[in-house]
């Protein structure tokens, strides 16, 4: 029997569902027949962690965060990820937390683009992921990737579509359109590819929207949840 995987979900919930529909489509496509991804989610409001994003209140989202993780641990799931890029700004007090593994999300994105041969990444995400060190500075540090953003305004616009559209479902072309010039201009900047550094993004931009290769963050931390779940069981 594969390993449960203990997901901490709704941020936001859009993002959860696909979590979950991919982590089930991962395990039947490697096990086939009537297989599934053995999981827990729970799912937080997201109001209040937004609000407390707004505030710069990372301690309180921390150990709002390592509360969720021991919850998941005593019921019972063996490795613990957080489907979110923004909230790995509090990844140590949850791995500090537990005493099951916690798969950080930017390792398997990290891995998948140097087995490209990437060295210089375009990244899309809330505010917080691009403009802070938590998220960039592992790439580097870990996997010596170079990691360029957008210009402000752009940065702006991102994150507005981020929280005002996707974390409601709503997927509006002249967003994806401001997605695809924000993308061209990392390129023309010198990024040989862009990572789709929130887990709404990957509701709205495909890989048929741009001539760079796409790292999908959401999809890249589930398939090694799964191959985790698997290989270990």
């Amino acid at each position: 029997m594969m390993k449960t995987i203990g997901v901490i979900g709704g941020m936001s919930w859009e993002s959860s569902a696909e979590y979950y529909r991919l982590l089930n489509r991962y395990a039947k496509a490697q096990l086939g027949g009537h297989h599934n991804a053995c999981s827990l989610m729970l799912t937080v409001d997201f109001a209040s962690i937004e609000a407390d994003q707004r505030a710069g209140a990372w301690d309180r989202l921390g150990e709002q965060m390592a509360e969720a993780a021991r919850r998941l641990e005593r019921g019972g799931a063996d490795l613990v990820m957080l489907a979110t890029n923004t909230m790995h700004r509090v990844y140590e007090p949850i791995e500090a937390a537990i005493r099951i593994p916690f798969l950080h999300i930017a390792d398997p994105t990290g891995e998948a683009l140097r087995a490209a041969g990437v060295e210089r990444v375009g990244l899309l995400g809330t505010r917080y992921t691009m403009e802070q060190t938590f998220y960039a500075g592992r790439l580097r540090e870990r996997f010596g990737l170079d990691t360029l953003v957008p210009d402000d305004d752009e940065r702006h616009d991102v994150h507005r579509i981020i929280y005002d559209e996707l974390c409601h479902g709503v997927i509006d072309a002249q967003s994806r359109t401001i997605y695809q010039r924000a993308i061209d201009g990392m390129a023309a900047r010198g990024a040989q590819a862009v990572i789709l550094g929130c887990t709404e993004i990957t509701l709205l931009i495909k890989q048929e929207d741009t001539s760079l290769p796409v790292f999908d963050t959401t999809a890249l931390h589930a398939q090694r949840a799964v191959d985790w779940a698997i290989q270990n069981r």
